[in-house]
């Protein structure tokens, strides 16, 4: 398992490496994720920056507590927030750069399918396929987000729990989301692809969890992402080959289907026999015969 998950961080170095082969395709890849970042950062650094008051204003029953407890308590709370707050932000990131970005993510896709050889045909969706991914994106992010509070509140390990918590599941969502153009392009039913993550678990997690820990560096998610698309079409591949898809079972025949009642042809009219010819005569008797009277002789008077 540890192997797996090791060869998932690795998986997101490859994509590194796809910067050497297409520096330039790459360096396209930096402009949606430089938008969205510049959009999140509008609304974190505000949230940074008023973290304490707004741990106080949701504890007002530590104001009694011991001011080294409270104090604590109170920047254990603000660690929460801005774990949750950073869980939402990285799906909201992830789902903003990727609608803004789809046709320069989809060019870096094709480059890497073509580089491993046997590409789908398919193009994995367009640009409204890209938007509602977004958004669903988006709203697994706020449950994420929503967990990692309520961790939050386990006593003493609240806060490490949210922090761990909120990585682990952002990772892997971000895994998730990322593999979805290379499944796609080649038609992967929701059944094939449950197989292929439930198969691949400690790989795909090694892989979103490095991801997302490269998201919350200053910077990093701006110059992380076209990597992490070029690596996540790896991981897809990987994952195809070392997991058998089962096979669709075949369609059965249909039986054949009893012919329909032809209408009736009508019968070429038979000829007519012709009527049974006269018997013949019977032939005269022989001279002689007594068995057969003689006729009369001509001019008789017998009557």
């Amino acid at each position: 398992m540890i192997g797996e998950f090791v060869y998932g961080i690795r998986t997101l170095l490859r994509g590194f490496g796809t910067w050497r082969r297409r520096p330039g395709l790459m360096a396209l890849g930096l402009v949606p994720g430089l938008i969205a970042a510049v959009v999140l950062l509008a609304g974190l650094v505000p949230l940074a920056l008023s973290l304490a008051p707004i741990s106080d204003a949701i504890t007002p029953f530590a104001d009694g507590w011991i001011p080294a407890w409270r104090s604590v308590f109170r920047a254990a709370v603000g660690i929460v927030i801005f774990a949750a707050a950073l869980a939402l932000a990285s799906a909201v990131f992830s789902a903003l750069a990727l609608a803004i970005g789809d046709p320069f993510y989809q060019r870096i896709w094709r480059a890497v399918e073509a580089d491993l050889g046997d590409a789908p045909p398919s193009d994995g969706g367009g640009f409204w396929m890209a938007v509602g991914e977004g958004l669903r994106l988006v709203l697994l992010g706020i449950l994420i987000a929503i967990f990692v509070l309520l961790l939050g509140l386990v006593p003493l390990v609240g806060g490490i729990l949210a922090a761990v918590g909120g990585v682990v599941l952002s990772g892997r969502m971000l895994a998730r989301e990322l593999t979805q153009r290379a499944f796609d392009a080649r038609e992967l039913t929701p059944a094939d692809r449950a197989v292929l993550f439930r198969g691949n678990r400690a790989r795909v997690l090694g892989f979103g969890v490095a991801t997302q820990l490269c998201f919350l560096i200053p910077g990093g998610a701006v110059a992380v992402m076209p990597a992490a698309v070029a690596g996540a079409t790896t991981l897809a591949r990987t994952m195809l080959e070392r997991t058998p898809l089962p096979q669709q079972t075949p369609l059965q025949p249909a039986p054949p289907q009893s012919a329909p009642p032809q209408p009736a042809q009508p019968q070429p009219a038979q000829p007519q026999s012709a009527p049974p010819a006269p018997p013949a005569p019977p032939a005269p008797p022989a001279p002689g015969s007594v068995s057969a009277p003689l006729p009369p002789p001509a001019g008789s008077g017998h009557v």
